[in-house]
């Protein structure tokens, strides 16, 4: 039974941070998203409200395109970019399947349209809530088991929902409202367990939640002690390991004392749960929010760059499947948060008194850079936008596919060129943020609407461009510093020569393998390989 409850961990692929106003260093409150899928093309999508609606909107499921139906369509329509809109709402999600017979194949509305019309009809994150009830109960829920993040510039919530199957319209649901001052995370496994019944300020739930669970006997005890998540996605192995372990990562970057739960994160002892949220130590900046998407498991037991799976070169990815078989014995290959199989992945940040920005990259998160894109933007850039390039048609124009190419360059020798990538990365980013408070500055000192809009068009496409540019240098640059497996010397005017005018350089270093790897080759094939004294 192992084998078939984690088959499906690697289709159920995303990750989720909140970050409220009151635990991050600027006082905004930020979400990030990672749509990881083998199949999914990283673009930005864009809606701008057309001058004169449609009576009904057509629903199409996100993950395959298959048509669903079509639907009312609201009386007034907002703009959106991506996972967020220009009233600062930011809603993304992770899927956790859950139980299967729920699944309802009737349903007219699946969790990507839900996202995305949502953000098309909603201000804040209450109102969210309230629409994405109504679509699914009144025109069926086509998804499966859906961990949503929804956050306005003043509060965030964490909503889980699951269908009632094919005869029974809806979902049954619970949203909790994330204390101020904390931060919480979900990937891939439901998370709510038991939550309070007479608290309707910060916990919302569908009226037959538990009603519910006991007439399909997922549950029989008291109210008070009823656990959406042990009802409705009870845990196994994969759930934890998989899943729960990457939340675990995140809290252990910024809160202390979370390696008492590294038994249940392994998958050893889910009695020992962690909380939904917990406290940073200290308030976290939006560059390690960024960060945080790139790990690894580093410095723990899980570490991907340190066992002989890694290579010679410290890589920290598996290639799928996630698990495998020897002599009989089931392992893992470790599902960690940032992953080679990214689409896209973003960072909203909703601003109190500011235009919302949307940090915005395609691929792996750990090998591309953020580049901010204001809500308020009227168009996408030509290097983001949908339809420039997809999952099986090359473009050179595309941001998707000049981040693939690095990040297809650095997993050969991760240790050497994955650092060069992150410098890059870093450096980018960091200047981004001092670009950012230029323009917020003349946003602030411009009344008109639409000029604030054009300013922050033009500067998110410029610099979004201009990233593109940088990464396309910089796929030549990797390439001629590494090709190989060499490392040309460089000096403060670029690449050294050997004085002979000719272009031949002058130092080249060979820094082999790591001493992990030529031991582990050393004992596999060592009787081969052996250099003898020859008599």
């Amino acid at each position: 039974m192992l084998a078939m409850a984690i088959s499906l961990a690697p289709a159920l692929a995303c990750t989720n941070f909140i970050i409220t106003k009151g635990a991050s260093t600027d006082g905004s409150i930020l979400v990030t998203y990672a749509a990881d899928s083998h199949q999914l093309y990283g673009c930005l999508y864009k809606y701008n409200p057309a001058k004169k609606l449609l009576p009904t909107m057509p629903i199409h499921e996100w993950d395959s395109g298959k048509y669903l139906g079509d639907i009312p369509q609201a009386k007034q329509t907002y703009a959106t970019v991506s996972n967020m809109n220009e009233h600062s709402l930011i809603i993304t999600e992770t899927t956790f399947g859950g139980r299967s017979e729920l699944s309802d194949p009737n349903g007219k509305i699946d969790y990507g349209s839900l996202i995305y019309t949502t953000l098309q009809r909603a201000k804040t994150a209450r109102e969210a809530i309230d629409i994405i009830v109504d679509l699914a109960n009144t025109h069926g829920y086509y998804s499966s088991g859906e961990s949503f993040s929804i956050a306005d510039t003043e509060e965030a919530w964490i909503m889980e929902l699951i269908g009632k199957g094919p005869d029974n319209k809806g979902i049954v649901w619970v949203a909790r409202r994330i204390p101020d001052g904390y931060i919480c995370a979900h990937a891939n496994q439901a998370r709510i367990t038991t939550f309070p019944l007479n608290d309707p300020e910060n916990c919302l739930y569908a009226p037959d939640v538990i009603s519910f669970a006991r007439e399909k006997g997922y549950f029989n005890g008291k109210d008070e002690e009823f656990s959406f998540c042990d009802a409705y996605a009870p845990l196994d192995f994969g759930a934890l390991r998989g899943c729960e372990a990457r939340v675990w990562s995140f809290y252990r970057m910024f809160t202390e004392g979370m390696d008492k739960y590294l038994d249940y994160a392994m998958g050893h002892n889910p009695s020992n749960r962690m909380p939904l949220w917990v406290k940073p130590t200290n308030k976290i900046s939006p560059k390690q929010v960024f960060d945080a998407m790139r790990d690894h498991y580093e410095g723990t037991p899980m570490d991907m760059t340190t066992d002989i799976g890694a290579g010679g070169h410290a890589l920290p990815y598996r290639w799928r499947p996630m698990y495998f078989e020897v002599d009989g014995k089931e392992y893992l290959n470790e599902r960690a948060i940032a992953t080679q199989q990214t689409g896209f992945w973003l960072v909203g940040q909703a601003r109190p008194g500011k235009v919302g920005i949307l940090w915005f990259g395609t691929d792996d998160a750990a090998t591309s850079p953020l580049t901010p894109i204001y809500v308020n933007s009227t168009v996408a850039p030509e290097c983001l936008r949908e339809g420039n390039g997809s999952m099986l048609k090359y473009s050179d124009t595309s941001m998707f596919w000049i981040t693939n190419r690095v990040a297809q360059f650095a997993y050969l020798r991760y240790d050497l060129i994955g650092k060069k990538v992150r410098d890059n990365i870093d450096e980018w980013e960091n200047a981004a943020f001092d670009l950012v408070s230029k323009v917020d500055a003349t946003i602030a000192s411009t009344p008109n609407a639409k000029k604030q809009a054009k300013i922050a068009t033009d500067f998110s496409v410029s610099t979004a461009q201009t990233l593109f540019n940088n990464w396309v240098e910089l796929d030549k640059y990797l390439m001629v510093k590494y090709i190989d497996g060499n490392v040309k010397g460089e000096d403060e005017k670029g690449f050294i020569d050997n004085g002979n005018g000719k272009d031949i350089p002058g130092k080249i270093e060979q820094p082999g393998y790591s001493e992990k790897w030529k031991r582990a080759v050393a004992a596999d094939n060592g009787k081969i390989l052996e250099v003898k004294e020859v008599k």
